[in-house]
C-alpha cells in the first residue's frame, strides 16, 4: 500500500499515519519528523533545515527530496509506504510523481484530513504545552496554516483530477477518522488483505 497523507498543521496526520501503518503493514514515513532529526544533528543542511522550521516556512524542494528519497524508495520494497507531510507544494508533488513512476512506486491513493482553522490552532496549542515545540506558537501557528492554504492546499485538486483523493473530515475522534480511513481505502480496494 502506497498512501500520501495531507493535512494541515494539527490535522493528525502523524497519529493517522502510525495507526494506518500498524493497520496495513506499510512503513509511516514522516517528512518533519525525519527533517527535524537532521535539524538536530546539526551541520550545514540541519542547520539551515532548522532556520526555515523556526519561521514556519517550507524547507526547499531539493533537501526535502534529498532526505526523504532514501527512506521512501526502501519502504515501497519492504510492504509499502505511507508518506506523511510531503508533498508541500505542486511543484514538489509533480517531482515526486515523476520520481516514483520512474522507480515504479507511485501513490495508490492522497488521503486529506481537513479541519476548520479554530480547530487546528485548539490542537497545536494543546501540543505545545505538552511538548514544547518550538513551531507550535500562536504567531507561527497562523503563518503555517497560511503558508499550508497557499501551497500545500493545491494538492487538493491535484490529487481529485488523478482520481486517487480520499477526503476525510479530521474535527472528530481519532478512532472515528481511523475508521474512516478504513472503510474509503477498502471501497478503493486497498486494504492489508487486498494485497497478498
Amino acid at each position: 500500500m502506497r498512501l500520501l497523507l495531507l493535512a494541515p498543521p494539527g490535522g493528525g496526520k502523524g497519529t493517522q499515519g502510525e495507526r494506518l501503518a500498524a493497520w496495513s503493514g506499510a512503513r509511516h514515513i514522516a517528512a518533519g519528523d525525519l527533517l527535524r532529526a537532521q535539524a538536530r544533528a546539526g551541520g550545514v543542511l540541519g542547520d539551515e533545515i532548522a532556520a526555515h522550521q523556526a519561521r514556519g516556512d517550507l524547507v526547499p524542494d531539493e533537501i526535502v527530496l534529498d532526505v526523504l528519497t532514501p527512506a521512501v524508495t526502501e519502504a515501497a520494497a519492504h510492504g509499502g509506504y505511507i508518506l506523511d507531510g510531503f508533498p508541500r507544494t505542486l511543484p514538489q508533488a509533480i517531482a515526486a510523481a515523476d520520481l516514483a513512476a520512474r522507480l515504479g512506486v507511485t501513490l495508490d491513493a492522497a488521503v486529506y484530513l481537513y479541519a476548520t482553522d479554530a480547530v487546528l490552532t485548539r490542537r497545536l496549542l494543546d501540543r505545545a504545552s505538552q511538548s514544547g515545540r518550538s513551531d507550535d506558537k500562536a504567531d507561527v501557528i497562523r503563518h503555517r496554516l497560511q503558508v499550508f492554504a497557499e501551497t500545500t492546499g493545491l494538492l487538493v485538486p491535484y490529487y481529485t483530477e488523478r482520481g486517487i483523493l480520499v477526503q476525510v473530515g479530521a474535527d472528530q475522534s481519532p478512532d472515528a477518522v481511523t475508521a474512516d480511513i478504513q472503510a474509503r481505502l477498502s471501497k478503493l480496494g486497498l486494504s492489508p488483505d487486498a494485497h497478498p
